[in-house]
């Protein structure tokens, strides 16, 4: 026997409605638990705390890759010896404007002109170099910060270090006759304007 949820009398176990108050066992059970019932488990909820960064910002997110780990291991000697290539025969030899970097580098010197001409022709004159200079910014931060990549985000650096080891005041050179970027600053006297190997 079993007792009505409503009326707490004794009804038949297969009962399906109540013979004294008429609730329907069905109707009332759709809405309200069955004591009876065997209780159903309740899924396992599991909460998994990130640990905290290793410094204010943030740890690195490929640690324990093996697979990044040696790629890295490769890299880093590859652009100790690139570095040695580009900065051993000097400044002047311009070795680091000739590497395929420069071409690289070329897209973002020239949308730095355009973008920075809204702030007068100086600024324009100096927004190749700072163009070249914010895409590699960009990077860095979006590395060590977004993706918490410290190698990347050094490769970045290394990446800034090359534009400005390929910059050069040009105030004292003579200027090329088909050159833009010195054209837009002859009319400015005793500046030392900067740019970007032969980017022109």
């Amino acid at each position: 026997m079993k007792h009505c949820p409503k009326c707490n009398r004794e009804v038949a176990p297969a009962a399906a409605i109540c013979p004294h108050c008429g609730i329907v066992f069905a109707k009332y059970y759709k809405y309200h638990a069955d004591p009876q019932a065997p209780a159903t488990p309740r899924p396992q909820v599991t909460v998994v705390i990130d640990p905290a960064p290793d410094s204010l910002l943030g740890g690195d997110a490929y640690r324990d890759n093996s697979a990044v780990f040696l790629g890295r291991c490769l890299l880093l000697p590859g652009f100790v010896l690139w570095s040695w290539l580009l900065i051993a025969p000097g400044i002047a030899a311009n070795a680091a404007g000739e590497s395929f970097l420069h071409l690289v580098n070329l897209p973002f010197h020239e949308a730095g002109h355009v973008i920075f001409r809204p702030f007068g022709q100086f600024v324009a004159s100096l927004g190749g170099t700072l163009g070249q200079l914010l895409m590699p910014t960009v990077c860095l931060l979006t590395l060590l910060l977004k993706t918490r990549d410290p190698f990347g985000a050094g490769l970045c650096l290394w990446w800034i270090a090359k534009i400005f080891w390929t910059s050069r005041p040009i105030s004292t050179t003579p200027a090329p006759a088909n050159c833009r970027c010195w054209a837009a600053t002859s009319a400015i006297p005793r500046l030392t304007v900067f740019t970007t190997g032969n980017t022109c």
